[in-house]
C-alpha cells in the first residue's frame, strides 16, 4: 500500500483532466552498419536487366516463375491464415476504439403475470377489495454510459491494439514475401534437378555407345573382356544416380504444389517440360542497411509490438488512478401500453461513478513491472531483429557473388573437359589411348557439369534470398494504417 502522501499526490494529479499517464513512445537506434560488406562484388551477373524490388521475381526473365508467384499470392493458404489475423486485430482496434466513446442501448419490456393468492404475499392482496390476480407491464429505455478517460488508460490501450494491428499487418506482408520467396526458391530447386536429371541422362546415352563401341572391338578381338565389364560398370554407376534425382524432383514438384495451396501433382504436367534455370538479375539499387527499418516488414513488425508495450506500461500505470463514469437513463414504464409514452408514465436517472483500486497499489506494482519486463523483452527482440536481417542480406549477398563465380568457372571447364572427352575417345578409336582414359574423361565431364548446375541454382537461389533479405517484393507505402 502506498503511503498518504503519495495518494495525496495521485488525488492532486488527478484534477489535471486529459493527461496520459506513463512513458510516450520513441523508436530506439537500430544497431546497423552505415555500408552493406559485400556491396561491392554484388553486381556479378548474368543478366544486364535490372528490376525493382518490388516485383523482383519479373526480373528472372521467366513467364512460369512470374506465374507461379502470382499464383502462390492468390491462393497460399498460410497467406489466408496472416491475413485472417489481421481482421482478428483490426476488430481488437476496434473494440479498444469503441471503448473511448460512449456507449448506448435501448432496452424494452412487455410482461403479463398471474398472481398466486396461496402465497402470504398473495392472501393479502387477495383481501383487497377489487384485487385482480393479473396484470401487466410496460417498460421502454434509453441508457447511455461513458467512461471519462482523464488520465490516458483507455487511450493506451488504443495505442496499444493500434500498434499490434500495425503489426500484424507487417506480419502479414512478411509472410506474403516469404511465400513469393519459397515458391521462386522451389520452383529453381525444380529446375535444377531437371538440369542434372537431364546431365545425367545424357551422360547414360554416351556410356551406352561406349559400351556398344566396346563390345563391337571386344567381338573384334580388339578389346579385352574386362574393358567390357568395366564399361559396364561404369555405365551402372551413372544409371543409380537417376533414381535418386527423380525422387528429389518428385518431392520438390510436391513442395510446389502445396505451397501453391493445391494437392500434390496439381502442377505436376505444367512443370513436366524442362526448362533453363532462372538467370538472375543484377542487384545494382540495393539502398543501404537503414533502410531494412523500412523496407522489412518484419522489423517493421517488432518495431510496432515494442510500440504496443511500451503503451501498455502507461495503461497499467493508469491503475493507479481512479476511474470515472457518467451515465443516464430516459424512458417509460407503465401498467397499460396505451398509457406508455404519456407524461405520468415518463422516467429518467442519471448516475457518477468512481472505482479506485485504492487498496490495491500492490498488485498494481506487479502489473506494472510485467509490463516494463515485456517491454524489455520487446526491445530485445527488435534490436536482435534487426541485427538478423544484417546477417541475412550479407549472407545471401555472399553466397550469391561466390555462387556465380563458381558456376562461370565450372562452366568454362565443363567447355573444356568435353573438348578433352571427344579427343580421349577418337584416340582411343585409334588406339592412341586407353578405356580408362575414355572412362576418367566421362567422369570428370559428368562431375563437372553436375557442379555447373547445382552452382547455378544455388546462385539463382541465392539471388532469391537476397531479395527476401532486402524486403523486396512490396511498396513500404502500399501498408495501410489505422489511426
Amino acid at each position: 500500500m502506498l503511503p498518504y502522501r503519495t495518494i495525496a499526490l495521485l488525488l492532486s494529479s488527478s484534477l489535471t483532466a486529459g493527461c496520459m499517464v506513463g512513458p510516450d513512445y520513441k523508436q530506439p537506434d537500430a544497431p546497423l552498419a552505415p555500408h552493406y560488406i559485400s556491396r561491392g562484388g554484388s553486381q556479378i551477373s548474368s543478366s544486364a536487366t535490372t528490376y525493382s524490388l518490388d516485383k523482383w521475381w519479373e526480373g528472372f526473365g521467366d513467364p512460369v516463375l512470374s506465374t507461379l508467384v502470382t499464383k502462390a499470392l492468390g491462393q497460399n493458404l498460410e497467406l489466408a491464415q496472416a491475413q485472417a489475423r489481421v481482421a482478428q486485430a483490426r476488430a481488437t482496434l476496434g473494440s479498444a476504439t469503441a471503448a473511448l466513446i460512449p456507449s448506448a442501448s435501448v432496452d424494452g419490456e412487455a410482461a403479463r403475470s398471474h398472481q398466486s393468492i396461496e402465497t402470504p404475499l398473495g392472501k393479502v392482496l387477495n383481501s383487497t377489495p377489487g384485487y385482480d390476480r393479473y396484470g401487466s407491464s410496460y417498460e421502454l429505455n434509453l441508457q447511455a454510459s461513458w467512461e471519462v478517460d482523464l488520465f490516458g488508460g483507455l487511450r493506451r490501450d488504443r495505442e496499444a491494439a493500434l500498434a499490434q494491428y500495425q503489426a500484424s499487418e507487417a506480419g502479414a506482408i512478411a509472410t506474403r514475401l516469404a511465400i513469393a520467396a519459397q515458391t521462386a526458391d522451389i520452383y529453381t530447386t525444380v529446375r535444377g534437378f531437371q538440369a542434372r536429371l537431364a546431365i545425367a541422362e545424357e551422360q547414360v546415352k554416351n556410356q551406352r555407345a561406349l559400351l556398344s563401341k566396346v563390345e563391337l572391338l571386344n567381338r573384334k578381338g580388339l578389346a579385352a573382356y574386362y574393358e567390357v565389364r568395366q564399361t559396364e560398370g561404369e555405365l551402372s554407376q551413372v544409371e543409380a544416380t537417376i533414381p535418386v534425382l527423380r525422387a528429389s524432383l518428385e518431392a520438390s514438384l510436391n513442395a510446389l504444389d502445396v505451397i501453391l495451396g493445391s494437392a500434390p501433382g496439381t502442377h505436376r504436367s505444367e512443370m513436366s517440360v524442362a526448362s533453363h534455370i532462372p538467370k538472375p538479375p543484377q542487384l545494382l539499387n540495393m539502398g543501404e542497411p537503414a533502410e531494412l527499418l523500412r523496407r522489412r516488414p518484419d522489423l517493421i513488425a517488432a518495431e510496432r509490438r515494442l510500440s504496443s508495450a511500451n503503451a501498455q506500461i502507461g495503461s497499467a500505470i493508469s491503475e493507479y488512478y481512479p476511474k470515472f463514469s457518467l451515465g443516464a437513463l430516459i424512458g417509460s414504464a407503465s401498467t397499460s401500453d396505451g398509457k406508455l409514452f404519456s407524461g405520468g408514465a415518463n422516467q429518467s436517472s442519471a448516475f457518477f461513478g468512481l472505482r479506485w483500486r485504492l487498496f490495491d497499489f500492490g498488485r498494481i506494482n506487479s502489473e506494472i513491472s510485467l509490463a516494463k519486463g515485456r517491454e524489455a523483452e520487446a526491445l530485445a527482440a527488435y534490436r536482435q531483429s534487426v541485427l538478423s536481417a544484417s546477417q541475412d542480406v550479407e549472407t545471401a549477398l555472399s553466397a550469391l557473388i561466390n555462387r556465380q563465380t563458381q558456376a562461370q568457372s565450372l562452366s568454362q571447364g565443363e567447355i573444356s573437359l568435353a573438348q578433352a572427352r571427344r579427343s580421349s575417345f577418337a584416340s582411343y578409336q585409334k588406339g592412341a589411348a586407353s578405356l580408362i582414359d575414355v572412362l576418367n574423361a566421362d567422369q570428370q565431364l559428368l562431375k563437372a557439369s553436375d557442379s555447373r548446375a547445382v552452382a547455378e541454382t544455388e546462385a539463382a537461389r541465392a539471388a532469391i534470398a537476397t531479395y527476401l533479405a532486402l524486403g523486396g517484393g512490396w511498396t513500404p507505402t502500399s501498408m495501410t494504417t489505422m489511426q
